[in-house]
């Protein structure tokens, strides 16, 4: 995919508009509002609104795609084969990959078809927010039929990309379960007077040292940064604490074992694109991923 190869930060956007389509995946989510019909599109979610991009990539897939069979590909497939696509450019490939590659990304089922509307409500009450704690994580998940491992490591997502500074401010200010010098960095990035750099960025996956991996590779460095206290997001750390999560030996796992921690992902995305489709004789193929036909 050249749009993540000329900007790393392109792939893990795209990966994320495929998680916020997918409690549905019938790409929702690229609707724009049209203020003619009084319609309006889920952009302006709260977990949305100034925090989703790569919608232009999906428009050139999409016109592409158009010129050489027009009407087939659906915008929901298109973007779950761009998350699929992305992850695997943006996967950190060992030595000795280069000479006996792997394959650790996943077979993306098709045949979803587009929806003819959104909901603004839905998105904003089925997109679980930064500031969740544990418990309440897995009991999200388990409502729309996901294990506590499954959340875990989806959770793992967050080891590329970048996040608000609107939504890890009350955390680097007010939790004591983070590293000290990692939370000074972050508070230069992010005043506590608000709004004062509200939007300003951190990387979801800061691996400043040189013995963890940076933070544009899709790999399991994001479990190391937990268990060093350096979640970024309230809801990210609350998945591994020294007073003894839950959750806390599944971090370890992944942080030691990428090839488990990618196999696991891979599945969990599977899973995750079978959440609720759209299939024949239901939906349509939206000829331009924006607009409703």
């Amino acid at each position: 995919m050249n749009a993540v190869a000329q900007d790393r930060r392109m792939g893990a956007s795209l990966l994320r508009l495929h998680f916020h389509d997918c409690f549905g995946c019938d790409a929702s989510v690229l609707l724009d509002d049209d203020p003619k019909t009084n319609f309006t599109g889920e952009k302006s979610a709260f977990p949305n609104v100034n925090s989703l991009r790569g919608f232009e990539v999906i428009d050139e897939i999409k016109r592409k795609l158009e010129s050489k069979c027009p009407g087939i590909v659906s915008c929901a497939d298109i973007l779950a084969v761009a998350a699929r696509d992305s992850v695997d450019v943006l996967r950190r490939r060992t030595q000795f990959e280069t000479l006996f590659p792997l394959r650790t990304t996943w077979n993306v089922e098709l045949g979803r078809r587009d929806s003819t509307t959104a909901s603004l409500s839905d998105a904003n009450r089925d997109l679980p927010p930064p500031f969740f704690d544990l418990q309440t994580l897995i009991d999200f998940f388990s409502r729309i039929g996901f294990t506590a491992q499954e959340m875990v490591v989806l959770s793992g997502g967050h080891t590329v990309g970048k996040a608000r500074c609107t939504t890890f401010r009350s955390r680097i200010y007010n939790e004591s379960n983070i590293d000290q010098s990692f939370a000074k960095k972050l508070k230069n990035i992010c005043p506590s007077s608000v709004p004062t750099g509200d939007n300003n960025l951190a990387p979801l996956d800061d691996s400043s040292s040189s013995d963890y991996s940076t933070f544009d590779f899709f790999d399991n460095s994001y479990f190391k940064n937990l268990v060093r206290q350096r979640g970024l997001l309230h809801s990210d750390q609350q998945l591994f604490n020294f007073s003894g999560a839950q959750t806390n030996s599944l971090v370890l796992l992944y942080s030691i074992d990428q090839y488990k921690f990618l196999n696991d992902f891979g599945e969990a995305m599977v899973k995750m694109g079978r959440l609720s489709p759209l299939t024949i004789p239901d939906g349509v193929i939206r000829l331009n991923c924006r607009r409703r036909n």
